[in-house]
């Protein structure tokens, strides 16, 4: 998948496509709804294949003092996205210019002027341009007149009869629910990053642990975790069943929150490698002890707890 920083530098063989276009901030089941519909129009219609979405995401523009929000930070939508099959990502960096350009302007200098689209998909609630007004509406609208043809997808609904959003996600992953959060993405909520080298203490105690500083990711409930991590490689990558710690490590006066990931039957050195750790289920909120050997005989209980866990997931 090729990725483009400007609308305006197009190569030939991406031009006249089918455009879905959004944030896509977690790229879940409705996300996904809208993205291959673009791929769908493009196989039948032999166009190219594209998505637009935007740098940071509007909301850390509008609102820079909010908490952390992101599902998935830009590394981890644009591989989602490129592992649908989409031929190319356009990520146009959102600040207060771009949020100045009218809905109209946008839409003939950026999806018709910058891409020559023949077709433009939007979810329902999306909007665009000088303070969000325009819409799948307003994309009809023009659509005749500047000769492209749109569709805007409807809600896409769960298993119950709700929207799956951004939104009610965040929501399961701050309520310790990671398996509810898993049903709306279709995939393991995961929390990515480069392995830091810690203060080595799990080492000394029997159980190594790879650690991740959170960074701009969502904050899940803080606890400990059954997880799956492993070095990303893609569609490559090899997972390993592991237990992690996501907190603030109060039985050593800990002051940053951090991911520590023991994995199971693994000893590589992997210090400043890229790691994906994909939360399974929750297993007991983040606690005080009074000692080591107190920690020591809960990890045990942790690690015994996860492997049930991924045994009964096996069966």
């Amino acid at each position: 998948m090729r990725i483009y920083r400007h609308y305006y530098d197009l190569l030939e063989d991406h031009r006249y496509g089918a455009i879905a276009i959004g944030n896509f901030d977690g790229v879940h089941r409705g996300h996904r709804e809208v993205i291959n519909q673009a791929g769908k129009y493009s196989h039948e219609q032999g166009v190219p294949w594209g998505v637009l979405t935007f740098e940071p995401h509007p909301r850390m523009v509008f609102n820079p003092d909010e908490p952390p929000f992101r599902i998935t930070p830009f590394h981890t939508k644009a591989r989602h996205i490129e592992d649908m099959g989409v031929e190319f990502l356009v990520v146009l960096h959102f600040d207060g210019e771009l949020a100045k350009i009218t809905a109209e302007d946008f839409v003939e200098q950026v999806l018709v002027g910058g891409f020559d689209a023949s077709y433009v998909v939007s979810g329902f609630n999306f909007s665009f341009g000088h303070k969000g007004a325009g819409n799948t509406a307003l994309l009809r609208e023009m659509s005749d007149k500047l000769s492209f043809t749109t569709n805007g997808i409807e809600e896409v609904l769960d298993d119950d009869g709700e929207i799956i959003s951004s939104t009610r996600i965040r929501q399961y992953l701050a309520e310790a629910k990671p398996r509810d959060a898993a049903q709306l993405l279709g995939r393991w909520f995961e929390i990515e990053g480069r392995i830091s080298l810690g203060d080595q203490r799990g080492r000394t105690i029997g159980f190594p642990t790879a650690n991740i500083v959170l960074d701009t990711n969502t904050r899940p409930a803080i606890g400990v975790y059954a997880i799956r991590a492993g070095l990303d490689r893609g569609p490559d990558t090899v997972w390993h069943d592991g237990v992690a710690n996501l907190g603030y490590r109060p039985t050593f006066d800990g002051d940053k929150c951090l991911l520590e990931a023991h994995l199971f039957n693994f000893d590589q050195d992997i210090y400043g490698a890229h790691l994906r750790v994909a939360l399974v289920d929750f297993i007991r909120p983040e606690q005080k002890f009074d000692g080591v050997e107190e920690l020591k005989a809960q990890i045990k209980r942790d690690c015994s707890q996860a492997e049930k866990i991924f045994s009964a997931e096996n069966n």
